[in-house]
């Protein structure tokens, strides 16, 4: 298995003895072409990443009890939508003969985050860009599963929630640096150890998605829409 640095990734949550945790992207079960099961696969690894943003926004609970009393609401909302998305996977999960733990599973998500020090970093790569990102493949996930209502009843319910999460975010991001101007130092510091970090878990697999103005819009981005050419 391959190993990650720790100053760049922390220990990993605690799963039980049905998950088989994988550390890379090359390590999983990486399908491409549907034999049937690439859909089933898809839900268990969201499921987990699911459980993922739930155990990142507690623990920014935790772990920041003097944050602002409205960010920490903020927070607390998200952990709520999270627990409704891992429900909602595993139900379509299960309804399609899927069985939890069929398929190893990454955490990379929470032991990258939980290595960053400060809330505003946190918030400026899990939110701002791991589930900003995560919006843009929604909306072509959507598009390719309406032959399949319930999957696209599913993902259109995630899609509201997580444009919520990266504005409250960007909110919160603009406010805190606004108040302090050194805080602009906690998430240039956070998105560096980001961008160490992201390459030794994706590899070669790793994309880059351009958000579209009109999310840029919904999810409150300073400088959407952008500007034409």
């Amino acid at each position: 298995m391959t190993e990650l640095d720790p100053q760049l990734f922390t220990e990993p949550p605690a799963r039980d003895e049905r998950f088989e945790i994988k550390q890379t992207w090359s390590e999983m079960t990486n399908m491409w072409a549907d034999d049937g099961t690439m859909l089933i696969e898809f839900m268990h690894r969201q499921m987990n990443e699911e459980v993922n943003g739930l155990e990142i926004a507690a623990r920014n609970l935790t772990d920041f009890p003097d944050a602002p009393w409205e960010l920490r609401l903020a927070i607390a909302r998200q952990c709520w939508d999270e627990s409704r998305h891992v429900n909602a996977f595993r139900r379509c999960f299960e309804a399609r003969g899927g069985e939890i733990g069929m398929f190893p599973v990454m955490n990379f998500e929470y032991r990258m985050i939980m290595a960053i020090p400060s809330l505003i970093g946190r918030l400026a790569v899990q939110n701002r860009s791991f589930e900003a990102a995560g919006i843009q493949a929604i909306r072509e996930a959507i598009e390719h599963a309406q032959h399949d209502p319930d999957v696209a009843a599913l993902l259109d319910a995630q899609l509201a929630d997580e444009i919520q999460h990266v504005r409250y975010a960007n909110r919160w991001i603009e406010s805190l640096i606004r108040s302090n101007p050194r805080y602009a130092l906690d998430v240039v510091r956070a998105v560096a150890q980001a961008n160490r970090a992201f390459p030794m878990i994706a590899g070669e697999a790793a994309m880059h998605l351009e958000l579209d103005d009109q999310i840029r819009t919904e999810a409150g981005f300073a400088d959407a829409p952008a500007a034409p050419a």
